[in-house]
């Protein structure tokens, strides 16, 4: 495989990410509703807090700064959102409250300790006065849901605190998980991005993946990683998980800047985050062979680069999820590369919405998936090389719609296609959109970022 010298997809984002408009959040609501109806609930309630925030900010706009937040939908009841008190102040960024279409309770108990929480009524009134009865049915939407060979009640194992969880279920036995409605790979809501996420997740791409080139050209040998670190480019917007640099001999995964200085013959890796983005990069800090671990290119990031370049090809509407999982399986052996992880999962507001990459899996991959190209291999010695970024599946339809839309999205998605097919060689199907700066490459040698492998 050739190291070559090649300009990278250039863009800069708009000055303010895409918005979702008021009408794509009466939508969500009503295919909530759509799931509700399917399931038989009476009753969703919709937990967030600061890690947890996605559901209720897909569905709303809104998403808890410092506090705790309950979103209960009904199915023909204007929804009802309770908060903490900090959090009050800030319910008009959701475009649904400014139109009058989500009724507010303070619920003093969420908000932080030591504040008065005194002047509010008890959790059970505000959910009777919600129409819960014994007999009717809910269900709680936290972030995950379980299988029976995890959880001997799996279908009732509710992943929200405990004081919310018994309160609802003093007063209605039939309660369940409902995470699934938003996060099943298969039939979760969120896994059908409209072209309004799409536009606002590149805009999220293309700055996590021009932070990272600036950071990537800006090692030098002697700095120290929060040096690094301040190249990344932070300009307020939430973050979808933790950003890391890590480096040096005592490196350790996931971890932040430390003081570690950067050094020649040291793997360095970092990634940069944000809500429908995840950059990431691990590469040595070196010019050439001679200062990474022999063989490190030709026995491990060129076998990586190649079967990276299947999954790539492989990515395409209707494809079986389990099979491309069990190619990647036969591409870079666990004696050698090591892969705990699924290889690629789907990522929205949150970093890991789930993945149908798992054993066994007969998923189907359809249109508006976005699919982090998240193969992370490991090894004591070679340590691990990462392309990851975010692909989007589109097809015609969900094309046709950036087109009218978001044409300029669109025109830099196919740029970057055409960038991954006529210059890395890859085999990238025309349902496949990328969202990054740095789709598919890979640079060895971080002191020579702009020698990129191709795969021919």
């Amino acid at each position: 495989m050739p190291l070559i010298h090649s300009a990278l997809p250039e863009s800069q984002p708009s000055p303010i990410p895409p918005i979702i408009p008021l009408h794509e959040y009466e939508l969500r609501l009503a295919r909530t509703r759509d799931a509700m109806l399917r399931r038989n609930l009476t009753h969703l309630f919709i937990y967030a807090d600061r890690e947890h925030s996605a559901n209720m900010a897909w569905l709303t706009g809104f998403d808890p700064r410092f506090e705790e937040a309950l979103l209960i939908l009904r199915l023909d009841v204007t929804p009802l959102i309770l908060t903490g008190t900090e959090c009050e102040s800030y319910l008009p960024i959701s475009p649904l409250f400014k139109a009058g279409r989500l009724r507010h309770e303070r619920f003093e108990p969420f908000s932080l300790l030591n504040i008065d929480r005194t002047n509010s009524r008890q959790l059970d009134e505000i959910l009777r006065a919600e129409a819960l009865h014994p007999n009717s049915t809910a269900g709680a939407a936290g972030w995950k849901y379980y299988h029976p060979n995890e959880h001997p009640l799996a279908e009732k194992a509710l992943e929200i605190p405990a004081f919310i969880a018994d309160t609802i279920r003093a007063i209605c036995p039939h309660t369940v998980n409902a995470s699934a409605i938003f996060h099943h790979p298969a039939t979760g809501l969120r896994t059908f991005c409209s072209a309004a996420e799409i536009a606002a997740f590149e805009h999220t791409n293309i700055l996590a993946s021009n932070g990272m080139r600036n950071m990537i050209e800006a090692i030098r040998p002697g700095m120290t990683d929060f040096d690094l670190a301040a190249h990344m480019g932070f300009n307020g917007l939430p973050h979808s998980c933790h950003w890391t640099v890590k480096t040096g001999p005592n490196r350790i995964s996931l971890a932040s800047p430390s003081g570690n200085v950067v050094e020649r013959g040291q793997p360095l890796s970092a990634n940069i985050a944000l809500a429908g983005a995840n950059c990431c990069r691990c590469a040595f800090i070196a010019e050439s062979e001679h200062e990474a671990p022999d063989g490190y290119v030709q026995h491990f990031v060129e076998p990586y680069l190649a079967a990276m370049g299947e999954w790539f090809s492989m990515l395409r509407i209707g494809a079986i999820a389990g099979e491309i999982e069990a190619r990647m399986r036969q591409l870079l052996p666990a004696d050698l590369f090591h892969i705990k992880l699924n290889p690629g999962h789907l990522i929205h507001l949150d970093e890991w919405l789930s993945s149908p990459f798992y054993p066994g899996s007969t998923i189907e991959l359809h249109s508006g998936m976005a699919i982090q190209s998240d193969v992370i291999p490991s090894h004591p010695v070679f340590i691990s090389t990462r392309m990851e970024d975010t692909y989007v599946l589109a097809g015609a339809e969900l094309r046709a719609e950036l087109q009218r839309e978001h044409p300029d999205c669109l025109t830099r998605c196919f740029a970057r296609r055409e960038f991954m097919r006529n210059v890395l060689g890859f085999d990238i199907p025309d349902d496949l959109l990328p969202l990054s700066n740095l789709p598919g490459v890979i640079s060895p040698y971080l002191l020579a970022p702009h020698q990129i492998l191709a795969l021919r």
